[in-house]
């Protein structure tokens, strides 16, 4: 039986719940399905299991706008994002609209019926079912839930201990006692190190190249006095973002328009906070600061285990692994019993299905994105990508936030249909996230990556307080939205409950 409804949302993660509770909240009137492969809510914070897994933005802006973050953490830990990801779904009743293990494998716009025909295969069953909804949302994030980046090391197949990847962690790995390397310098690597440290004997991070690394507080000196002071919890969750979000934007733009300051300020933080026995070439990048994401740790958690030598950094190339470890280029020996490659994350775009329109298939790569939401040429679609250079969380909710709009203005009007059409010239060479990073992950990605725009609204600006503006005030028959009435509809069965 084909089921019907007027929201399809792909995906339960962080933003695909974002996106079912504004459809609610805006009170949009429609009926809304998620699709989620995995078997419980969470999408990253569900997959990743690995030791210390935690958010990298603080929860203030990490945690949606319309329901506060009750915690003081900074950082918070996956399992306590999970749950309140999965306690945001029950509060806005978005739970019984989720339809889990299920793998998107096809969509397809018909202009001929007017709305989207989406082909999933049930992974329990193994058994073909098809959707049918008149707008689609695309909220699977970027990467390949199946395979994390990993590149082949030379002489791999000699080493005789075990290589796992942080996306897929063993859950009987036993680390007690054993000597760990941690192949990467990103955000994984840099949680990977302090946490492991507690149980192995010694754990040392290989990078080829230092990033940039901030120490935050463990607890938000700002939402413990909030506590102390007994301040409700709405009140003080809004004056914390408002304030999380000016210093990240204050932050951003000071790398940007004087990274040689930038780059000494957070240089001698880090001193401070190593010590002087420890070499600052591990901890200097050859790029300017937000060139790539910038890392933060909570109480300095790393500089911490170095200081006690539990931990220790190697600034080098692989040269080739041994039965024994790693020999890296200068020709020291590195031990290991364990080997954990984390080396980033391979992207595709909703979550590789194929996108298809009036029967042509179309690569995400030749799109251009509208207002970094919806894509050029393709009808009644969004996909959400949150922000690189500041909580993802903040873009998602803003996205969700327009397309309610978009989709109150369309009832009010009678329009059944909308797409944005770009004119010759709009899409420029950049990747969507490619005008704000030069990450690896990034720059794996630019072949399934959206393009953004040369002008206007095709523009991926990367700057909340505009996005902001832009979003939710700007209007929405711009001349670059078209608008249509069509009779055509989907023969369907009956519609799910409705979100509102």
């Amino acid at each position: 039986m084909t089921r019907h409804v007027d929201v399809l949302i792909i995906g339960a993660g962080l933003s695909g719940i974002g996106m079912a509770c504004h459809l609610t909240r805006e009170k949009t009137g429609r009926s809304y399905l998620i699709l989620e492969r995995r078997t419980a809510i969470g999408g990253t914070w569900d997959l990743f299991k690995y030791p210390g897994i935690r958010s990298d933005s603080d929860m203030y802006t990490f945690g949606y706008g319309f329901r506060p973050w009750h915690g003081t953490k900074v950082l918070a830990d996956g399992p306590h994002i999970r749950q309140y990801i999965e306690d945001t779904a029950a509060e806005y009743g978005v739970t019984d609209h989720i339809r889990f293990g299920r793998k998107v494998t096809k969509t397809a716009w018909s202009s001929d019926k007017g709305g989207w025909t989406v082909e999933v295969l049930d992974e329990r069953s193994g058994k073909t079912e098809t959707y049918t909804s008149d707008f689609l949302i695309g909220c699977t994030g970027y990467y390949d839930y199946d395979n994390g980046y990993r590149p082949a090391f030379p002489g791999e197949e000699n080493f005789g201990g075990q290589i796992v990847h942080p996306q897929h962690w063993p859950e009987d790995l036993d680390y007690r006692g054993k000597k760990v390397v941690v192949i990467g310098s990103g955000a994984t690597a840099i949680t990977l190190l302090p946490a492991m440290s507690k149980d192995a004997a010694h754990v040392t991070m290989l990078q080829r190249s230092p990033t940039y690394i901030a120490a935050l507080p463990a607890d938000d000196p700002v939402a413990v006095g909030f506590k102390f002071a007994k301040v409700p919890a709405a009140i003080a969750y809004k004056a914390g973002r408002a304030r999380n979000i000016a210093l990240q934007r204050a932050s951003y733009q000071l790398s940007r328009t004087n990274p040689k300051l930038s780059a000494k300020l957070m240089l001698a933080a880090v001193r401070a906070q190593v010590g002087p026995n420890i070499d600052m070439r591990h901890f200097t990048p050859s790029y300017n600061p937000w060139d790539q994401r910038l890392c933060v740790v909570p109480n300095g958690d790393l500089f911490r285990v170095l200081r006690k030598g539990e931990a220790s950094i190697v600034t080098d190339t692989i040269e080739t692994f041994t039965e024994k470890g790693i020999r890296v280029s200068s020709g020291e020996e590195i031990e290991a019993d364990i080997v954990v490659s984390a080396t980033g994350l391979s992207v595709q775009m909703l979550g590789g299905a194929t996108l298809e329109v009036d029967g042509e298939t179309l690569a995400t790569r030749d799109l251009v994105a509208y207002k970094g939401a919806l894509l050029g040429t393709v009808p009644n679609m969004m996909v959400i990508l949150g922000y690189t250079n500041a909580s993802w969380t903040l873009k998602a909710d803003l996205a969700a936030e327009y397309f309610c709009r978009l989709l109150n203005h369309m009832r009010d009007n009678g329009y059944n249909e909308v797409v944005a059409i770009p004119e010759d010239g709009d899409k420029s060479e950049a990747s969507l996230m490619g005008g704000a990073l030069t990450s690896g992950y990034i720059q794996r990605g630019d072949g399934v990556m959206p393009r953004q725009g040369t002008r206007g609204p095709w523009q991926v600006i990367n700057n909340y307080f505009r996005d902001r503006t832009m979003l939710r005030k700007a209007p929405l028959e711009d001349g670059v939205l078209r608008f249509r009435r069509t009779t055509a509809k989907a023969a369907t069965a009956p519609a799910e409950s409705r979100s509102a």
